[in-house]
Formats: structure tokens, sequence, C-alpha cells
């Protein structure tokens, strides 16, 4: 080949895209789908079967790691796969670590127990869900984050507020959790602690290490997440918010039929006021 068949060939237009992102699309579609099923089993299921036997709480297993799965895919459509698992991997070891250190030396989340009776238990201490409620936890709150953050998505210190507003959402998010799992469905246990005043039997201090461990876990897998295809569209993407608000529905109604009236009316308050910020954000 001569040189002005090599200069040639460089000027034509390379291979069309592969169809990856359009495969992601779709499994994020079916993965969606199973979520918002999984989330009906787990407010249908108490009422079938015993209510502390194991087999009870099956449903919440297959919704957070359909949840896990959606996230996932919803990001591969955007980014390289391998930084997906890198990050998920990541957010995964992290998490699990501080559970087993939490668990172990009441560090830094305050003095807390799992439920012996759900294996299995990594080194007799963690469940192995633990640790993927961390990657739900900072991948759908970084996504509603996004959105919310969207107006401001050209401004410098953008970035930053991104690890802020979704360590702030982490904190917020665990505060509906924390009734879900202990009051509701025994998944831990707190033990007491000098300062009297808890939320559900958590200290206020597991509040803000949840905040300060999302910290720690963005500040390793932010660089992992950026996109650094240029794009000549910047749609918003729902999809985060849509599992984010149905878990809080979830938690909610699941709160709501436990009698649990306080913190249903805070669940409500945080879902209203975060999906309506994010929604107002997305328009932008």
């Amino acid at each position: 080949m001569n040189p002005a068949e090599a200069s040639e060939n460089n000027l034509k237009p390379g291979p069309p895209p592969n169809s990856s992102a359009t495969v992601y699309r779709n499994l994020t579609w079916a993965f969606l789908v199973v979520v918002i099923l999984s989330a009906g089993f787990c407010l249908a299921w108490p009422r079938i079967a015993n209510a502390h036997s194991l087999n009870a709480h099956w449903p919440d297993v297959l919704f957070l790691f359909s949840i896990t799965a959606a996230l996932g895919f919803n990001l591969a459509r955007q980014l390289p796969t391998l930084n997906v698992l890198a990050s998920a991997g990541i957010t995964f070891l992290i998490g699990g670590v501080v559970q087993i250190i939490g668990t172990y030396a009441s560090v830094p989340f305050g003095p807390f127990r799992y439920n012996k009776e759900f294996d299995p238990l990594i080194f007799g201490l963690v469940p192995v869900p633990a640790p993927v409620v961390w990657v739900v936890l900072i991948l759908s709150c970084r996504g509603v984050a996004r959105l919310i953050l969207r107006p401001w998505r050209k401004v410098t210190s953008y970035g930053f507020w991104l690890i802020g507003v979704t360590a702030a959402l982490a904190i917020l998010t665990d505060l509906a959790v924390e009734p879900y799992a202990t009051f509701v469905h025994h998944y831990w246990f707190w033990e007491a602690t000098k300062i009297p005043i808890t939320w559900y039997g958590a200290p206020l201090v597991n509040f803000l290490a949840v905040g300060f461990v999302a910290l720690v876990i963005l500040a390793f897998i932010t660089p992992l997440l950026i996109n650094k295809q240029l794009s000549r569209k910047n749609v918003p993407d729902f999809d985060p918010l849509i599992v984010w608000t149905v878990m809080m529905i979830v938690f909610s109604v699941t709160m709501g039929e436990a009698g649990i009236w306080r913190a249903v009316i805070v669940n409500g308050v945080i879902t209203v006021v975060t999906a309506g910020f994010a929604l107002r954000g997305s328009r932008w």
C-alpha cells in the first residue's frame, strides 16, 4: 500500500459503534423490571411466610442483587465495563473491610452485631450481602446526586460537590435503612452507648461514619466513574433515581405496616424533597 492509499484509508470513517451500549440498555430495563417485581415480593412475602424464618428474607436479597445489577448495567452503557467492575469491586472491598472492623471493634459505626442466623458470614462476623449494600448505596446516591447537580455540571468544583452530595444522600438513605433493617427485620442489633440519643437504636456516630466511609469510597472510585468520551448529547439518567425511589417506597411501606410512623414521615420527607430536587435538576 502506497502512502497515498494509507492516507486515504485513514480518512475513511471507522467502523460503526458496537452494540454493547444497546445490550446494556436492554439489560438495565430488564433488571429495572426485576427490581420492581422484587420490591413487590418484599412487601407481599411477610404475609405469606413466617416473618422470622430465613426463607422470609429471600425477597430482600433478590431486591438487593437486582438493584446492584440494574445500577451496574446502567453504568456499563456509559463507561468501560472494566471501570464499572473495578468501582463496584473497590466499593465492595472497602465496605466489607469496614463492616468487619465495625463488627469486631465497634469502630467507626458504634457497637452492633449481625444476626448470626443469616449464613454465610464472612469471618463469622458479616453476612455476604452486607458489603453489597455499600455498592447499592454509593451507586444509587451518586446517580441521584448527578441529577440534582446537573445545572452545575460545568462548574469547576462540580466533582467535589458531587462527592459531597452523594455522601449526604448516603446518610439520609441510611436514616431509612436503619429502622427497616433493625426494628422490622432484625438484620443487625445495636448495643447501648453512653450517648442516649439514637435513631431506632442506631447512635448518631453511625450516620457520621456512613458519610465518612462514603467519602473514602468515592475518593477511590470517582476517577473510574468519569466519562472521558465527549458526547454531543447530555441526557439526564433517571435510572438511579427510579431505583432509589423504589427502595425508599419499600422502606416506607414496610415501616408503616410495622407502625413506626415517625420513621415513615422522615422517610417520606427525604424522598419527596430529594426526588423534587433531582427532577428539577434534570430539566437543565
